[in-house]
């Protein structure tokens, strides 16, 4: 059901990525294909995509996807100035189907600000908190300390060296499962990250990257299907645009980059806009530090006749 627009939640303030460079592409576009359309947000976040979006165009209308419900009554509250061109709606994009054809289609896959730095949510490594690191807790579904538990070792490994890639897998899958068989359930993410840590020798844990930035990806992403996720957007998602309409899609880490990657290559349906991924300057690298390992990819949508001609 679309959510109504409350009052602000001020806990929730979310600064978008690549905001100028995915504006300045878009305004390279002919204004009549897209500009008075409908724009899906698929990743709604705390709106801050979004609000720009409506600031700029004024044609545009927008329906706003985000499970969690935190970040939907901060983008409700951030939206409020364009409330009667905005419908938020409860929901996980890979169980969405648009009303009408789209004309923008947009996904910022990173896990917002917001939800790192609220340790109650069980993301961060560097605040200690529940074991968590669902999107959606009140959906239900196993948490990263449950999924642990019932991983085997060599399961646990392959997970963590599949979607952290993380060369380290086996030797803190072991580490996992010998503390879970002596002391139980980890106390919290700070326990889970010490143990990780641990598994490093003592130069590699003064660097730049924790050393447990790639297992908690690694459980995060299987904890909440992350890449399932999105191979079911890639799939679904051109056939909510209309012909000329546009796909864009930032990511955070190779497993996600190489798939719209390979989508946008491969799918006769789209042609690429950016035929290398559009990255932060070095300006705002420096402003907004998680912007570094942005990167946007943009296609759009072929007609249907093209469509037909490839095909046949």
């Amino acid at each position: 059901m679309p959510d109504q627009l409350p009052e602000t939640d001020s806990a929730f303030q979310h600064v978008p990525v690549l905001a100028d460079v995915l504006l300045n592409t878009l305004d390279q576009e002919p204004s009549d294909h897209w500009q008075s359309g409908l724009v899906v947000d698929a990743t709604l976040g705390g709106g801050g995509h979004s609000s720009l979006l409506l600031d700029r165009y004024p044609g545009l209308r927008l329906i706003g996807l985000d499970q969690d419900a935190t970040a939907r009554a901060a983008a409700a509250a951030r939206l409020r100035p364009w409330q009667e061109r905005v419908t938020i709606v409860a929901t996980n994009f890979a169980d969405y189907s648009p009303p009408g054809s789209a004309s923008l289609v947009l996904a910022d896959l990173g896990v917002s600000s917001p939800q790192l730095d609220v340790a109650q949510r069980g993301f961060s490594f560097r605040l200690d908190g529940p074991l968590d690191m669902r999107m959606n807790p009140e959906g239900g579904g196993e948490t990263a300390a449950q999924l642990i538990e019932r991983l085997k070792e060599s399961d646990l490994a392959d997970l963590i060296y599949a979607y952290g890639e993380e060369r380290l897998s086996r030797r803190i899958a072991r580490r996992i499962k010998a503390d879970l068989a002596v002391q139980g359930t980890y106390s919290g993410t700070a326990a889970l990250a010490y143990a990780i840590a641990g598994c490093y020798p003592p130069k590699a844990r003064r660097g730049r990257i924790h050393p447990a930035t790639r297992t908690f990806q690694a459980l995060r992403i299987a904890v909440n299907h992350e890449l399932a996720a999105l191979d079911r957007l890639l799939e679904q998602s051109p056939d909510w645009l209309q012909p000329g309409g546009m796909l864009a899609i930032i990511s955070f880490h190779s497993l996600e980059d190489r798939r719209v990657k390979t989508a946008f290559l491969q799918d006769e349906r789209l042609e690429r806009i950016t035929r290398r991924p559009l990255t932060a300057s070095e300006d705002e690298q420096e402003r907004n530090p998680r912007s570094r390992s942005a990167k946007l990819r943009i296609a759009r949508r072929r007609s249907a006749s093209v469509d037909s001609s490839e095909r046949g």
